[in-house]
């Protein structure tokens, strides 16, 4: 894996991105990073504006203000660095009287590169084609043409890819061969920019997110970050209906639970050790205490409620 873009620089950058189709603004001001070896997710409801950060990230699309580079140059239309780019946007689009190879070398003359690519048996084991790669595409169902628009994003040993909703008509298997394949090229150094509904999916692969709503940034950072912010605890002690009211007494607590020898405390901004120390110091034995993590579609439902969702994509 060859990466240009030195620890300062950012594999995908995109800084003020700004765009509007007619009345519409579909993207505001947004910034993002994505650096070597992360896999970030792109998410937000429908409408939210992730495919025009996407196409403006690979030069389909002019930003209005603000701009883009992938590997520390900018980017517009045939840009030299998207030969290091691997992109699935829009959907599967293919010559349909052509076999699927036949798709994947016309697609890969544009790069004006000596066919065959330098990742296509590894792309082409991901697909699972098999002897259907040389049928005409016509005939492909949904899912055998989102493995073809994969191959041909991975075939080129991609330094960054730029995927939106990549696990469409997918199923969980090839799903789960698509997660392993991307986690072994972030792996390698390589950077992941994915929009996705599928919260779980993500959830599983991203490192890190970043959230849109209405064409703005919601919230970015690592994902483990994310699933914990929630200021609660879950204490594992011997006796949890003392523990509780010790612990609703105490400063910053929220709320207080137990349920057996578990109680959840909502205290942001309590350190776990002053918990702790508060049940030790009335006699209270406690077996365990960690961060009490939700799941990304909590999370997700969390940060983006009442956004209306009626952005353009």
């Amino acid at each position: 894996m060859r990466t240009s873009a030195t620890p300062a620089t950012p594999m995908i950058c995109a800084r003020g991105l700004s765009k509007r189709y007619g009345r519409t603004q579909a993207v505001s001001g947004l910034g993002l990073t994505v650096e070597a070896g992360q896999i970030c997710g792109l998410l937000g409801p429908n409408g939210a504006g992730k495919t025009s950060v996407m196409r403006m990230l690979v030069g389909l699309s002019a930003p209005d203000a603000g701009g883009a580079t992938i590997l520390g140059r900018p980017v517009g239309l045939g840009a030299a660095v998207l030969r290091r780019t691997g992109v699935l946007i829009d959907g599967p689009a293919f010559v349909p009287h052509l076999s699927g190879l036949a798709n994947l070398k016309l697609l890969w003359s544009a790069t004006r590169r000596a066919w065959p690519p330098p990742a296509l048996d590894a792309a082409l084991d991901l697909a699972g084609l098999g002897p259907a790669i040389d049928r005409r595409a016509k005939g492909y169902s949904m899912g055998m043409k989102q493995r073809l628009m994969l191959a041909q994003a991975l075939m080129r040993a991609p330094d960054v890819l730029i995927l939106d909703e990549p696990a469409n008509g997918l199923d969980p298997a090839e799903v789960r061969a698509l997660r392993e394949h991307l986690r072994a090229l972030a792996g390698r150094g390589a950077a992941v920019l994915l929009s996705s509904h599928q919260l779980a999916e993500v959830q599983q692969l991203a490192t890190h997110v970043v959230v849109m709503n209405r064409g703005r940034l919601v919230t970015a950072g690592p994902l483990a970050d994310l699933l914990d912010d929630t200021g609660a605890y879950l204490v594992q002690v011997d006796d949890g209906e003392r523990a509780a009211a010790v612990l609703g007494e105490m400063a910053g607590v929220a709320t207080v639970t137990a349920q057996g020898g578990e109680v959840t405390v909502a205290a942001p901004g309590v350190p776990s050790r002053d918990l702790v120390h508060a049940l030790v110091t009335a006699g209270i034995g406690v077996a365990g205490v960690h961060r009490a993590s939700r799941s990304l579609e909590e999370a997700f439902l969390t940060i983006t409620q009442g956004g209306d969702g009626h952005a353009a994509r």
